[in-house]
């Protein structure tokens, strides 16, 4: 049973029943729908891309914010047999172009928030795109757009006619590699309805639950958390706004009983209750039964501080990727408190080793690559045979993280896949800093490493090395930095020499022994 067989069963046995819940408690905003209603706009959705000449195998761009319309629009495009091409809200004009043009969208879904990125490169678009919707009904719509709400109720409510099968192509989600160049991960059908077994299976959930969503749809890691709850047909809650008041207050109001959190987010909580600015009896969180983590490695004292909070709740530490279809290939398990640290054993129906470079298994105890082999794994890099060759061996893809397994089965992750930076639950990739850096007149050479945090994981750090009789400050430095995105700033800088290998390669691992 594909995603949207699940919708239309869900519609069938539950369609007046709560399936989404929006809420924006800066605004007191509250918006639902009912899965018969979440069924019908996806329906409508369907027809009226199809209506516009969208066909099964074409490819439609999302780039919107966490809305309750988000998960319709997504599965209004699955129905038509195309594929949804979910992107990152923060990728740059260029990078949206870029991906746009790899997969040859043909129609554009895109918020108020997008304008700017949109506008600039609608020229170039257009040679794919010929169908822009504007999902936004409280500002005026850019002309070359359509408003959404004039093109949902131009479709039909009916199921669309469109055959299609497990293994057909179902989605193109865009990650990026460590040089920051995105790379297409082309995921199947298949692939999306295995994760709602497999998250189910986890974590319990029945139809009585309630999931608190907070990190953005277009990640798998929240969409394919969120199939747990919706194979099952339990509702969901959207959060817009991750305060620690917002979270514990939404939680109580909505009474959800399973939270996925970042660390920070985590953090957060436990500080402003240690400070009082927030208190426990202010909520009734009594019906809260699991707080899972994923996105970055977790500090276990966090999880101590968590539990001696909130001794009853259940937790779990996820490790995934978009090559297998989100989190779940492995888990810590919600009865495996005495392994935290880990990020755990092989998910349900996945295999998972450990292997040195020519991918033979490595002795227990000993680090090497993991690689994973499961009905999650990607079907490919689309349009990338190189990376294909390299990543995709007889069914097991290799992760690049490097790990080891001790005497118990359990996984435990040394370092991550190329030197990419997790801060906060985002990527951070240093070629894309260290380019930057490099333009300054006074420096010679650079290396972003990440420094650890206990409230963000890890932030950037930056080792400078100054061309001969050069100097500059901290402020200088930070000041040249503002050209860079927020997120991607240094936060700590270390002036010293930036060593190398013979083949000119940074040696990274001594820059962290010798600062972090």
């Amino acid at each position: 049973m594909i995603l949207t067989d699940i919708l239309e069963r869900n519609a069938r046995m539950y369609g007046d029943e709560t399936a989404l819940i929006e809420c924006e408690p800066a605004e007191g905003i509250r918006k639902s729908m009912t899965w018969t209603e979440f069924n019908d706009r996806s329906n409508r959705i369907a027809n009226a891309l199809i209506d516009r000449g969208i066909q099964k195998g074409d490819m439609v761009v999302q780039l919107m914010m966490n809305c309750i319309e988000w998960l319709p629009i997504y599965f209004g495009i699955l129905k038509t047999g195309a594929l949804a091409v979910p992107l990152n809200f923060r990728f740059s004009s260029g990078t949206i172009r870029l991906c746009s043009d790899i997969s040859e969208a043909r129609a554009f879904f895109f918020g108020e928030e997008f304008i700017d990125k949109v506008f600039p490169i609608k020229e170039k678009l257009d040679k794919t795109v010929s169908t822009y919707i504007y999902v936004d009904s409280d500002s005026p719509r850019p002309v070359f757009s359509e408003a959404y709400y004039d093109f949902l109720y131009s479709g039909r409510s009916d199921p669309p006619e469109v055959e299609i099968g497990p293994m057909d192509d179902a989605g193109l989600y865009f990650t990026s590699g460590t040089t920051g160049a995105p790379k297409a991960v082309l995921l199947t059908h298949r692939n999306l309805e295995f994760s709602c077994y497999a998250e189910n299976r986890h974590h319990n959930q029945v139809h009585s639950d309630n999931f608190l969503l907070i990190p953005p749809l277009y990640h798998t890691g929240a969409k394919m958390h969120w199939f747990g709850n919706f194979i099952v047909g339990a509702k969901s809650v959207i959060l817009k706004g991750v305060c620690p008041e917002y979270i514990l207050g939404t939680v109580s109001r909505e009474q959800c009983t399973i939270v996925w959190l970042l660390v920070p987010w985590a953090h957060d909580i436990l500080i402003e209750l240690e400070q009082g600015k927030i208190k426990l009896e202010d909520y009734n969180l009594d019906r809260w039964r699991l707080m899972h983590i994923g996105a970055q490695p977790v500090p276990p004292a966090l999880i101590k501080r968590w539990k001696s909070v909130f001794p009853n709740h259940e937790y779990d530490t996820n490790y995934g990727l978009t090559e297998a279809t989100g989190p779940g290939c492995v888990h810590l398990g919600i009865e495996n408190m005495h392994k935290v640290g880990a990020i755990g054993v092989p998910g349900f129906d996945w295999e998972c080793d450990i292997v040195d470079d020519k991918l033979r298994p490595t002795p227990l105890g000993k680090a090497g690559e993991l690689i994973i082999k499961g009905p999650g794994v990607m079907k490919q890099y689309y349009k990338n045979p190189e990376e294909n060759a390299q990543t995709l061996i007889k069914g097991w893809l290799r992760t690049g993280d490097i790990a080891k397994m001790d005497e118990d089965g359990f996984i435990w992750l040394v370092d991550r896949k190329k030197d990419v930076i997790i801060t906060g639950g985002e990527n951070i990739y240093p070629v894309e800093i260290e380019d930057f850096i490099i333009n300054h007149d006074k420096i010679r050479d650079v290396a972003i490493i990440g420094a650890p945090d206990e409230r963000l994981g890890e932030i950037v750090a930056a080792v400078v090395q100054f061309k001969p009789g050069q100097t500059m400050s901290e402020e200088e430095f930070f000041n040249f930095c503002q050209g860079l995105p927020k997120y991607k700033r240094p936060r700590r800088i270390f002036f010293g020499d930036v060593p190398r290998n013979p083949t000119g390669k940074i040696e990274k691992p001594k820059l962290r022994e010798k600062y972090c």
